[in-house]
């Protein structure tokens, strides 16, 4: 256990994900369960169990911007093709068009990682490189544990953070595709 301001928070190792070469076609094929995504020629298996906080995040996130975005698509768990070779399957997304093949492709205005156990390096280190050599207008990284969500904005291919939201600062507002977003981490993580 460690103390983030008096609040004791659980430190887990977090578990390896598991990287099996494979084939576009391969991929494919693989259940829906355990979720997986496709970088180099690789599936990235992701073997955590989904957790409530980890749901709960999402639901919250979608149901913030269904509204706001009624002429866009929210979706979570869709597929995003990326430059390089490589399928991610984001948490959340904001995108201003429905793709042919179920897969995304034009980079979305916004998207959104609840961070994991099993995926937090995946999704601090790894990803955001991609996201942004892939053209996704904003990152957002939500980590349920530590309760705080970090808002970044794409600027020429790097992050620039737009706003850290967390129990000492606890909204803010951004603006996402012309529209004033406002982020309450009590509403969306709870208390």
């Amino acid at each position: 256990m460690s103390s983030r301001r008096g609040v004791a928070v659980s430190v887990q190792r977090e578990e390896p994900l598991r990287r099996v070469r494979m084939s576009w076609e391969e991929f494919l094929e693989l259940p829906e369960w355990p979720r997986a995504e496709w970088v180099d020629g690789e599936a990235v298996i992701m073997n955590s169990p989904p957790l409530f906080r980890h749901g709960r995040a999402v639901m919250q996130f979608g149901a913030l911007l269904v509204p706001l975005f009624p002429e866009h698509h929210v979706v979570t768990e869709v597929y995003l093709r990326l430059p390089r070779n490589r399928v991610r399957l984001p948490d959340v997304m904001l995108t201003d068009t429905e793709p042919k093949d179920g897969c995304v492709s034009d980079p979305p205005l916004m998207v959104a990682e609840v961070l994991s156990l099993a995926t937090r390096s995946e999704d601090t280190i790894r990803k955001p490189m991609e996201y942004a050599k892939g053209g996704i207008g904003q990152y957002w990284v939500v980590d349920p544990w530590l309760r705080a969500i970090d808002l970044w904005r794409n600027a020429d291919g790097e992050w620039e953070l737009l706003a850290r939201v967390d129990d000492d600062h606890p909204t803010a507002e951004v603006e996402l595709a012309g529209v004033t977003v406002p982020i309450d981490l009590r509403r969306l993580l709870g208390d």
